[in-house]
């Protein structure tokens, strides 16, 4: 077989399997409405119905408090360009993003908690107040600390393509703070906040693990989590069923509206500013900016510190002499490096077979298997895995013992997870290597193995070791998959350490929470440093 049809057919093997992955869990569910239809649909009660108004409740204002705090933090970030240690604040900013939800939310305890610094410093100042940060309050607190960075970065992105222009004229007008804000800062923020706030809201109406550890019961309780509650604990398959489709449908519905938002203006982030301030602030503005800037830090430093503080004051040393933990930390590396490596292969699979296809067809329009490739590499974010799970939970459950499918659904799930990164990762790289060589490859007769091992890998090495790194991270953090098909004998990390939680041993999982971080962030500090090389060997490239 010639090797330009190979590519189309590894294109179709990969989109293949992530076909069965997710349409496997849909046709189960079909299966399940279908044959019990009565039991299925009665399940649609007041309390499911409950449980879906408190989803978009909490999603909503999630992303209401992040966008709303997100604008006033990245303008003051924007106005004191000059501020010592901007840029650092700004890689502080991408942390959070690294953090496994699991210990983002130990964190967010160790300051807000019934133990942590806030009440130890209302018991200082002779206050009577207990902080309660399980139910709603929480939930709010743990999401705005993921996503007030994020937004904040993408909003500052937007304002730093501001003409240099703008600000000359503004300065020479001497218009006001507010005039300056009307008039040039909201066009530009109102372009992308649409996107950034669909984008949040997005994370937030799919989030697992913040509301499983913080809900604080069944008032507190999302779709997701009531999915969870109902396989892994009251094995009421109707009533999964019905959970499933419900967050379905949501899912899709918000994707939609997403989709007709848009998205941000850009898809990088603000490292350093790009355009030069002519205005010169008044001391109560920048007074003001000092502040915002001083709390926005404090508010996403505060529980990484508190992290690393609650962590180094366990016993780390017993916690590494157990053989549990060793065994969990070395089922999530096989785990996650397996989940990785089948991410890379997928993800390179549709990235080849789309640039094969799009070279071939020129100019025509681009065909149905062409924009299934770009979908598939997609797909995750229409059936989050959640609902994979649950489907593949309820389909296996006539056939095997669905805890003994634990590592090849762990496996599965994370590589999709990872799948649009790479994705997004891996196709810039080989589209501009393909423009380059493909034609000098067909005049030398270079293909196959021959063409990998000279041409394509120097260029995709680094590329796939930035996706395989970010692709191993998100793996080693992810509590959803794992939560539903966990057991003692396939024992993650993260999944001990919501077991040493749920068993009130919170040394133990302060200790736990610092491994994987650790681990994690080391993974992320890989990417990004290979990501920052990659970028400057293209811009010298194209110089």
């Amino acid at each position: 077989m010639a090797a330009s049809s190979m590519k189309p057919l590894a294109g179709g093997l990969a989109l293949a399997f992530l076909g069965v992955l997710a349409g496997g869990s849909l046709l189960s569910l079909a299966i399940e409405s279908f044959r019990g239809s009565t039991e299925g649909f009665a399940t649609f009660d007041s309390y499911i119905w409950r449980i879906a108004r408190f989803t978009i409740l909490q999603a909503l204002l999630s992303m209401v408090f992040s966008v709303g705090f997100a604008i006033p933090l990245a303008r003051a970030l924007h106005a004191q360009q000059s501020f010592p240690g901007r840029a650092m604040l700004l890689r502080l900013f991408a942390l959070p993003l690294a953090l496994p939800a699991l210990v983002a939310v130990l964190g967010v305890t160790s300051i807000y908690g019934r133990n942590g610094l806030l009440a130890a410093i209302f018991g200082w100042l002779g206050l009577d107040l207990v902080p309660d940060i399980y139910g709603l309050t929480g939930i709010l607190l743990a999401h705005v600390f993921f996503n007030l960075p994020l937004a904040t970065r993408l909003i500052l992105t937007g304002l730093d393509s501001i003409p240099e222009d703008y600000w000359k004229l503004s300065s020479q007008l001497g218009m006001s703070n507010w005039t300056q804000f009307k008039l040039i800062e909201w066009p530009v923020i109102l372009r992308s906040i649409s996107g950034v706030a669909g984008l949040i809201f997005m994370l937030c109406i799919t989030s697992f693990t913040v509301v499983l550890t913080l809900g604080g019961g069944p008032r507190a309780t999302t779709l997701e989590v009531a999915i969870y509650q109902s396989l892994h604990f009251d094995f009421d398959i109707a009533r999964a069923v019905s959970l499933t489709l419900l967050q379905l449908c949501l899912t899709i519905v918000v994707l939609g509206l997403l989709s007709l938002a848009g998205r941000p203006t850009e898809e990088g982030f603000s490292l350093r500013t790009t355009t030069r301030r002519f205005d010169m602030p008044s001391l109560p503005q920048r007074l003001w900016n000092i502040t915002l800037i001083i709390s926005g830090f404090l508010f996403v430093a505060l529980p990484m510190a508190g992290t690393v503080v609650s962590g180094l004051s366990a016993d780390i040393t017993r916690l590494l002499s157990e053989t549990t933990v060793w065994r969990a930390i070395v089922t999530s590396l096989v785990l996650g490096a397996i989940a990785a490596a089948l991410s890379l292969i997928i993800s390179l699979s549709l990235v080849i077979a789309r640039e094969f296809l799009a070279t071939r067809r020129r100019y025509a329009r681009a065909g149905v298997f062409e924009r299934s490739l770009d979908l598939g590499a997609s797909l995750i974010m229409v059936v989050p895995p959640i609902i994979i799970g649950a489907g593949w939970f309820i389909l296996s459950r006539h056939f095997v013992d669905p805890f003994s499918l634990a590592p090849f659904m762990v496996i599965c799930v994370n590589a999709a997870m990872a799948i649009p990164f790479a994705f997004r990762i891996l196709r810039p790289s080989w589209d501009t290597a393909a423009s380059r060589h493909n034609r000098l490859c067909e005049q030398l007769g270079i293909a196959g193995w021959n063409r990998l091992r000279i041409i394509d890998w120097p260029i995709l090495k680094h590329p796939l070791g930035i996706a395989f790194a970010f692709a191993l991270a998100l793996s080693l953090g992810d509590l959803g998959t794992i939560a539903l098909f966990g057991n003692d004998t396939v024992l993650t990390l993260p999944y001990l350490l919501l077991q040493r939680m749920g068993s009130y041993r919170t040394a133990d999982a302060a200790g736990l929470a610092l491994i994987l971080a650790a681990l994690c962030l080391i993974l992320m500090i890989i990417a990004d440093r290979g990501a920052i090389r990659l970028a400057k060997r293209d811009s010298s490239a194209n110089g």
